[in-house]
C-alpha cells in the first residue's frame, strides 16, 4: 500500500476537518474568564502634530479599566519589519487618518467604544501630502530623514546603445491603484499571562516570531517573558505580516495582568491596515525587427503611504522583475518609494510583481502588434532558458520552465476556439507571462524545523511556518512523511508557537514550501538516520540495508519487517537517548550591488503563462472573463490539488485587480464600497501544472502562492485591448473606464 500523503499525492488538507466542523479556534472565538475588551482611538487627521491628549473624562466612564497612550510604553515606541519608522501609539504626530493614538480597556466592547468618544486630542494640523511625485519635491517632511523611503537601481549593459541599435521603441506610462486585502477574518487577538508568567498573545498573524520580537522591544523585557501563538488565521494575503493587535494587547497585559481581547471591525481593518502599493511605471522597450528585445528602460514610482512597512521589499522586487521573464541585454531600472499621508502600504500577494507584470506584458503585446508578430512567438523568442542571464547578472540554471508554460498554453489556444464576436458584444483573447523570485530579495531568509520521535514512537513536527489558508501545514507534513517513511496521519504537527517551535520566517514571498520545506526535509532526514542507526545497533544489520516504510523498519534486501519505530523509541528511552532531528535552510543568494543592482536576489524562480478569453459589452462597459488557461512551473507539485486551488484563487484575485478593485482613502470604508469578485465572476479555469524540478528544492519543489495571481490581470487587459482596439494603461479597468475607452475608440486610456 502506498503511503498516505506521499509527495505528489493529492490528499485533503490536514486542517480541513476542524475548519469544516467549526472546531478551529480563530482569535475572535477565544474566550477566557475575566476577559477585558480593548478599542483603539485613531487619528481623524492625515498629518498633524499632537499637542495634548486628555483622557480624564474617558477614564471616569462606566466600565473603563484603563487608558493607554505612548507615555505608557516602557520600551521602544517604534515598529517596522524592515525599517523602524512606525509608532505603536502616536507620540509627536499622526501621519495618516487611522494612526493609533490611544487604547481603551473596559469590561465590555460597548463601554470601551463609548469611552473613545470622550478622549480629547488637541491637534495642530500640518500640510498633508497625498501624491508621491509631489512628496519627493516637497519641503514638508513626513519623516525626519526625508520623503524618499528607498531607491533601487538595476543597470546592465549600455541602455543608450541598446536603443540606438533598436529598430523600434515603444514608450508607455502605466499605473495601478491602491488595493485592500479583504481577507475573510478581520485582525484579532487575545492576550493573557500564562502558567509560566509569560505575556502570551494569541493572534491572527503571518509571522509569529516577528511579532514576538516587536512585542519584546516595545515592552523592553526579556524575550523569555513573551510568547506568541498563531491563531487559526482566516486569510492574510500579506497584510497580517504587519503588527496590528499584537503590541496593543501585550502592552495592556503588561500592566493589568488580566486577559484582554481586541477584534477589529471590518471598517477598522479597512481604515488602519496595510494596502497594496500603487505604482506609476514608465516603460520604454527597444526591439529589433525580428522581435528580439535589445533594451529596456523602466522608471517606477511607488506610494508607500505614511510608513515604510514592506515598501523597500516591494520597490526592490519590482525593480528586479521589471523586465519580465525575458533576456534583455541592456537594462536600466530605477524604482523609488515615497512617503505620503495616505494609508501605509505593505505586502500584498506578489510584492510589486503584479503591478510590473501588467506593464511589461502590455509592452510585449504592443511590440508584437507593431511588428505584426504573434504574442506567443515574441515571448518564446525572448523567454529565459537555462543559461540565460537576468538583468541582475544572475545565470539561471535548472528549473526555468517559462518556455514550457508558454508552449503548453499555446497548444490549448490552438485547441480552444476563440469566442466569436456577437451582435452587441466584442470578444478578445490575451496572454501574459511572469516570473517570480522565491523568498526575500537578496538577503538571508532562513527557516528552521525540528522533528522528534517520542518514546512511544509518535512522530512530532515542529515549525514556525504560519498557515493562513494556503496549505503549508499539509505540504510540510507531506514532505516530512515522505522523507521519514511514514504517513501524514502519523504526524503530530506543532506550529506557530514561539515558545516551542523554531523560527520559520514569514509566510510571504511564496517561501514556505521551498524554504521551510527544505528545513523540514532536513530535520526528518536527520531523524530518520538516527532511527536507522539505533535500529542497526540492536538488529546487527548495516544501516545501508535498512529502510523505513509505513512506520516499519524493513530490510532493503527482501522487504521483510525487522522492527517498528515504537520498538526503536522504547530502546532509546531505556538507554537515555533522545531522537531529535533539526533542519535549517537558507537559500543561496547574494546582496545586490547598491549602484547597479547586480547580484543573485533569489535562488530560484517560478514561471507562468495565462491565456484569457473575454467578452465585452460596449454599451454597458461590462466585461465577462469567460476562460483562463493557466500554466505554472512549480518545480514539483507536492500536493497537486493544493496547487490547483492556489491557481484558482490567484485567477479570482487577478480578476479583481484587473476589473474592479480600487481603494480610495476617505471614500472606501467597508465592503459596501469595495468591489471584489464573487463566485459568479470566476470563469472556467484550466490549470496546467508544469514540473521543472529545482535541484535545491524539497523533492524539486518551488512555490505557487503568489505566482498564481500575477499573470491574470495583464492577460485580461491584453484580451480587452484586442477586443476594444484600445490601449489600457491604468488599473482597474472598471465599468466607467471601459465606457470612456469605447467612446474614445483608440489611444491610451485609463
Amino acid at each position: 500500500m502506498p503511503l498516505k500523503g506521499k509527495v505528489g499525492e493529492s490528499i485533503p488538507r490536514v486542517d480541513a476537518m476542524d475548519k469544516v466542523l467549526g472546531k478551529a479556534l480563530f482569535a475572535a472565538d477565544f474566550r477566557m474568564e475575566g476577559l477585558f475588551h480593548m478599542k483603539v482611538l485613531r487619528s481623524d487627521r492625515p498629518h498633524a502634530r499632537i499637542r495634548k491628549i486628555n483622557t480624564e473624562r474617558a477614564a471616569r466612564m462606566e466600565g473603563v479599566v484603563r487608558i493607554f497612550t505612548y507615555k505608557d510604553i516602557p520600551g521602544k515606541n517604534l515598529i517596522g519589519i524592515i525599517n523602524k519608522d512606525q509608532t505603536v501609539l502616536a507620540e509627536e504626530r499622526v501621519r495618516f487618518v487611522g494612526d493609533a493614538v490611544a487604547l481603551v480597556v473596559a469590561h465590555s466592547e460597548r463601554e470601551a467604544e463609548r469611552a473613545l468618544g470622550k478622549i480629547q486630542v488637541e491637534y495642530e494640523d500640518l500640510h498633508p501630502i497625498f501624491d508621491p511625485e509631489k512628496s519627493l519635491d516637497s519641503t514638508t517632511l513626513i519623516h525626519e530623514k526625508g520623503n524618499l523611503l528607498y531607491q533601487r537601481d538595476i543597470v546592465r549593459g549600455d541602455v543608450e546603445k541598446g536603443f540606438s541599435d533598436a529598430d523600434l521603441s515603444i514608450e508607455t506610462i502605466y499605473s495601478t491603484s491602491m488595493l485592500e486585502h479583504t481577507y475573510l477574518e478581520p485582525d484579532a487577538g487575545v492576550a493573557w499571562i500564562d502558567e509560566k508568567g509569560r505575556i502570551t498573545v494569541y493572534a491572527s498573524t503571518q509571522n509569529p516570531h516577528y511579532d514576538h520580537r516587536e512585542i519584546v522591544t516595545s515592552l523592553g523585557i526579556d524575550p523569555s517573558k513573551v510568547r506568541v501563538i498563531q491563531a487559526t488565521t482566516g486569510g492574510g494575503f500579506g497584510s497580517k505580516l504587519d503588527i496590528t493587535v499584537q503590541c496593543f494587547l501585550a502592552l495592556a497585559v503588561y500592566y493589568l495582568r488580566r486577559p484582554i481581547r481586541l477584534v477589529y471591525t471590518r471598517e477598522e481593518a479597512y481604515l488602519a491596515t496595510a494596502k497594496r502599493h500603487p505604482l506609476i511605471m514608465k516603460y520604454k522597450t527597444g526591439v529589433r525587427q525580428d522581435g528580439k528585445i535589445v533594451a529596456m528602460y523602466v522608471d517606477i514610482l511607488g506610494d508607500t503611504g505614511a510608513y515604510g512597512s514592506y515598501g523597500i521589499a516591494v520597490a526592490g522586487r519590482a525593480a528586479v522583475h521589471a523586465t519580465g521573464p525575458y533576456h534583455v541585454p541592456h537594462v536600466k531600472v530605477r524604482a523609488r518609494m515615497a512617503y505620503t499621508n495616505r494609508p501605509f502600504c505593505g505586502a500584498m500577494r506578489g510584492f510589486g510583481v503584479p503591478q510590473v507584470a501588467f506593464a511589461h506584458e502590455s509592452q510585449m503585446d504592443l511590440v508584437a502588434e507593431e511588428l505584426g508578430m504573434d504574442p506567443f512567438d515574441i515571448r518564446l523568442l525572448n523567454a529565459f532558458e537555462p543559461g540565460s542571464e537576468t538583468a541582475t547578472g544572475q545565470i539561471l540554471k535548472d528549473s526555468v520552465g517559462i518556455k514550457d508554460c508558454l508552449q503548453r498554453v499555446q497548444e490549448h489556444s490552438k485547441k480552444i476556439k476563440e469566442e466569436k464576436a456577437s451582435p452587441g458584444r466584442l470578444s478578445g483573447r490575451g496572454i501574459a507571462a511572469m516570473w517570480y523570485g522565491i523568498g526575500n530579495t537578496g538577503m538571508k531568509n532562513p527557516a528552521s524545523a525540528r522533528a522528534e520521535l517520542n518514546h512511544q514512537g509518535m512522530f512530532a513536527l515542529f515549525t514556525g511556518a504560519a498557515e493562513i489558508g494556503q496549505g503549508s501545514d499539509t505540504v510540510l507534513c507531506q514532505i516530512a512523511a515522505s522523507e521519514m517513511g511514514i504517513g501524514v496521519e502519523d504526524i503530530r504537527l506543532i506550529r506557530g508557537d514561539t515558545a516551542i517551535t523554531p523560527d520559520a520566517g514569514a509566510t510571504s514571498a511564496s517561501r514556505q514550501t521551498y524554504i521551510s520545506g527544505n528545513a523540514v526535509r532536513k530535520a526528518a532526514a536527520r531523524l530518520r538516520v538516527m532511527v536507522l542507526e539505533n535500529a542497526s545497533e540492536f538488529l546487527h544489520v548495516p544501516v545501508k540495508e535498512l529502510s523505513i516504510e509505513d512506520a516499519l523498519i524493513k530490510s532493503i534486501r527482501d522487504g521483510k519487517t525487522l522492527t517498528t519505530l515504537e520498538e526503536v523509541a522504547a530502546r532509546c528511552k531505556h538507554e537515555g537517548k533522545k531522537l531529535i532531528g533539526e533542519g535549517f535552510f537558507d537559500p543561496p543568494t547574494s546582496t545586490l550591488n547598491p549602484e547597479t543592482g547586480q547580484g543573485i536576489p533569489y535562488a530560484t524562480y517560478a514561471f507562468a503563462c495565462h491565456m484569457v478569453d473575454v467578452r465585452v459589452d460596449p454599451t454597458t462597459g461590462e466585461v465577462d472573463v469567460l476562460r483562463v488557461v493557466a500554466a505554472h512551473d512549480v518545480g514539483k507539485a507536492i500536493n497537486p490539488t493544493n496547487v490547483v486551488g492556489q491557481i484558482a484563487s490567484g485567477v479570482a484575485m487577478g480578476i479583481g485587480q484587473a476589473l474592479m478593485e480600487e481603494f480610495a482613502p476617505g471614500q472606501t470604508g467597508s465592503m459596501r464600497e469595495y468591489m471584489i469578485p464573487t463566485v459568479k465572476d470566476v470563469p472556467v479555469i484550466i490549470p496546467i501544472i508544469v514540473e521543472s524540478p529545482e535541484h535545491t528544492g524539497p523533492f524539486g519543489a518551488k512555490g505557487v502562492g503568489e505566482p498564481a495571481l500575477i499573470p491574470t490581470a495583464p492577460a485580461i487587459i491584453n484580451a480587452m485591448n484586442r477586443a476594444l482596439g484600445v490601449k489600457i494603461v491604468n488599473l482597474p479597468a472598471k465599468l466607467e473606464r471601459v465606457m470612456k475607452m469605447v467612446l474614445k475608440g483608440s489611444g491610451a486610456v485609463g
